[in-house]
């Protein structure tokens, strides 16, 4: 028995060599190859991105980190980096620096490059033998950006903090010359924009829904003109108020200083921004024709900007309050969507869109913030003569009588000049936006127009949330960030 027991102990043993040495090699080879391979990550440097002229937006350091040229100014657009979470960490690894906003989210793939790879031999208690082979990184792809870095400073500078956005473009192309977001942060001290009530991180330029206003009316005056509900030279009557039963829908002026513009017509109602005019104009066409022109400008969708966050707004029709509201569409609502009221609501961007599409005889460019030579304009088919008829009304918006007074005789002076100056004639529309509670009467202050209209250069879209009016304050801002570009030209 005790023969056969040693026998089976031996066997066992076999058995188990055989297992060892045979079947699970593989294995086994592999574990003392990881005690004696160690792996360590070369990071790849990330490139940089520099605005349209070549100067330096953000670099990369020796220790890695990444210096942010123009801090807060540009916080918004450009972004910043950090280490990957649970769910980055997945495809990249834990410890990774990657984009978190901005450009630097949006382009990060290209921005990141690829890590190299040091394979070290080393003993078994750590310490390394020799570096058996080495993978160089291979650097990120450096970007140009269609900013203008000095742009950029003024739009923020003029910003001073205010809640609210500017956005300047080259209305041809779609270039992005200038985007802040108000009040910004210092991609260096994150943690107190975290913490702050006024959501510095939030980019209120492409993701503030907010309603239109005034600026709206373009939309209102191409829709009447193309729809053949109205005909350039057809007048109006202002009446000064408008009542529906229990309800009152009353003009600017009238209820200021209780007067009214008289008999006028499309032009002269854009330069005075006069309500009645546009209330008789949205019940001409119907909510749904007015809607269908909306988004035929691209409201009520993203604009396919080179940033995340953009919010697509919303322009209400019979259907749209039926099923979101549960109610009926009343001829109120027409009057207060016609005027860019209610329940209408774009972002700024938007609205610099809108704009554009006048300055740019009807077509619609993708606004685009790298620098590209290819451009993804549409033309929108909308009558020559209609474009020229709205464009005048927006002229006179910036002429005595017009709403935009800080643009009358809009002179551009060099910094050297002590004489006169170069004028330069502005298009564009102010929007004084009533939001939340009528007790409170707040408002949203906005303005967006184009310069010079004969052949625009740039369109620039101020907003400025809870500010008042737009002549007052959304104007004045505009007009002082054209001041510095044609100063500068």
């Amino acid at each position: 028995m005790l023969y056969w027991l040693m026998v089976m102990v031996l066997g066992v043993f076999c058995l188990k060599l055989i297992q060892l040495q045979v079947f699970e090699v593989g294995y086994y080879r592999a574990l003392a190859d990881e005690n004696r391979v160690k792996l360590v990550d070369i990071p790849a440097e990330r490139g940089n991105i520099y605005d349209r002229y070549g100067e330096a937006l953000a670099v990369s350091q020796d220790d890695g980190r990444r210096n942010y040229r123009l801090g807060s100014a540009a916080a918004q657009v450009i972004g910043y980096v950090g280490e990957t979470d649970e769910l980055e960490a997945e495809e990249l690894g834990l410890g990774k620096m990657v984009g978190k906003m901005g450009i630097e989210k949006y382009y990060d793939k290209r921005l990141r490059g690829i890590d190299g790879l040091r394979i070290l031999e080393q003993e078994a208690d750590g310490t390394v033998v020799r570096e058996l082979r080495r993978i160089l990184p291979v650097k990120g792809e450096d970007l140009r950006l269609s900013l203008d870095s000095g742009l950029q400073r003024k739009a923020a500078e003029i910003m001073d903090s205010r809640k609210g956005a500017i956005i300047a473009t080259v209305p041809q192309t779609g270039e992005v010359l200038a985007l802040v977001s108000s009040p910004s942060f210092d991609p260096d001290n994150l943690v107190q924009a975290i913490n702050d009530k006024n959501l510095p991180l939030f980019n209120r330029a492409i993701g503030g829904e907010y309603p239109p206003a005034s600026t709206f009316k373009v939309i209102t005056a191409v829709a009447g003109l193309e729809e053949g509900k109205i005909k350039p030279e057809e007048l109006i009557e202002d009446t000064g108020e408008i009542k529906i039963g229990p309800y009152r829908f009353g003009n600017w002026y009238f209820d200021r200083y209780g007067k009214t513009d008289g008999r006028i017509n499309l032009v002269r109602a854009l330069a005075r921004s006069n309500d009645i005019f546009f209330y008789r104009l949205g019940e001409k066409l119907g909510i749904n024709r007015l809607a269908n022109w909306a988004k035929y400008f691209g409201l009520n969708e993203k604009t396919g900007i080179d940033l995340f966050g953009e919010a697509k707004g919303l322009i209400p029709d019979e259907a749209w309050k039926e099923k979101v509201l549960g109610e009926d569409w009343y001829l109120g609502d027409t009057f207060i969507s016609a005027i860019g009221q209610g329940n209408v609501l774009a972002t700024p961007i938007q609205v610099n869109q809108m704009m554009s599409v006048i300055a740019n005889n009807g077509q619609w460019c993708r606004p685009q913030i790298l620098m590209t030579k290819e451009k993804d304009c549409r033309q929108l088919e909308i009558n020559p003569k209609t474009l020229a008829t709205v464009k005048q009304g927006l002229v006179e918006v910036c002429q005595p009588g017009g709403t935009a007074w800080p643009f009358f005789n809009f002179e551009v002076k060099s910094e050297e000049s002590s004489g006169s100056g170069k004028i330069i004639q502005v298009a564009g529309k102010t929007g004084t936006a009533e939001f939340g509670p009528t007790t409170e009467e707040k408002t949203h202050a906005w303005f967006s127009g184009f310069a010079p209209v004969e052949q625009p250069e740039i369109t620039v879209t101020v907003l400025l949330e809870e500010a008042g009016e737009g002549s007052y304050q959304a104007a004045p801002a505009a007009k002082e960030l054209l001041n510095y570009w044609f100063q500068r030209q």
